[in-house]
Parts: structure tokens; sequence; C-alpha cells
């Protein structure tokens, strides 16, 4: 698994850093057949002080993309929320790709 975390308008911290790998860990968790994780943290300029910091993440998995961002007042907290939406995009998608036909057992005549 490839992992990319980027800040754009703001350092990306040790500290910063390690929290969002180990939020990530639930989602690997799930579904170990991750390709590549794409992390961008970022702080808006705008001038009301409500959800100016932004999460976003893009998924590479096998067949598809995922994505999911998030904003909040708190980067800490938009990353939480953040990993709760892509932990139930990661759920429904290998919901999907797992196979849910069962063979039916021939009749005996």
């Amino acid at each position: 698994m490839n992992l990319t975390i980027s800040g754009h308008h703001l350092e990306v911290t040790p500290a910063l850093r390690s929290y969002v790998t180990t939020k990530l860990d639930r989602i690997t968790r799930h579904f170990d057949q991750l390709v590549d994780v794409k992390v961008l943290l970022t702080v808006e300029k705008q001038k009301e002080k409500q959800r100016r910091q932004r999460a976003e993440c893009n998924i590479h998995v096998k067949g598809s993309d995922l994505f999911a961002e998030s904003a909040h007042e708190d980067l800490y907290a938009a990353v939480d929320d953040l990993v709760d939406k892509l932990d139930r995009q990661v759920v429904r998608h290998k919901d999907r790709i797992q196979d849910h036909h069962h063979v039916a057992t021939k009749r005996l005549m």
C-alpha cells in the first residue's frame, strides 16, 4: 500500500502524520487490497472560522477508486469524520465484490 499524506497551506507534522496513519489502519483491517492511498489536508483561507479545516482522501483499490472529504473546525475531527466515511465505503465495496451466490444442491430422484 502506497500512502501519501500532503498538506495544502499547512505543514504536516509528525504527530499529524502518525494520527492519520493510525486512523487509516482501521480501513486496512477491513480491506487489505488497497493499492494507493492519498490524503490531502487543507486549511482554507476563509473569513469565517467554521469548517475551514478540510481532509480529503482518494483510495485506489483493485477495480475502482473511492473518494471522501470532510470539513470541520478542528483538523483532527475532520480526519475522524473522513475515516468514518471511508470505512463505510470500503465495507460496502468489499461486500459488493464478494460472491454471495450459493450453488444449489441437485435433487435426487
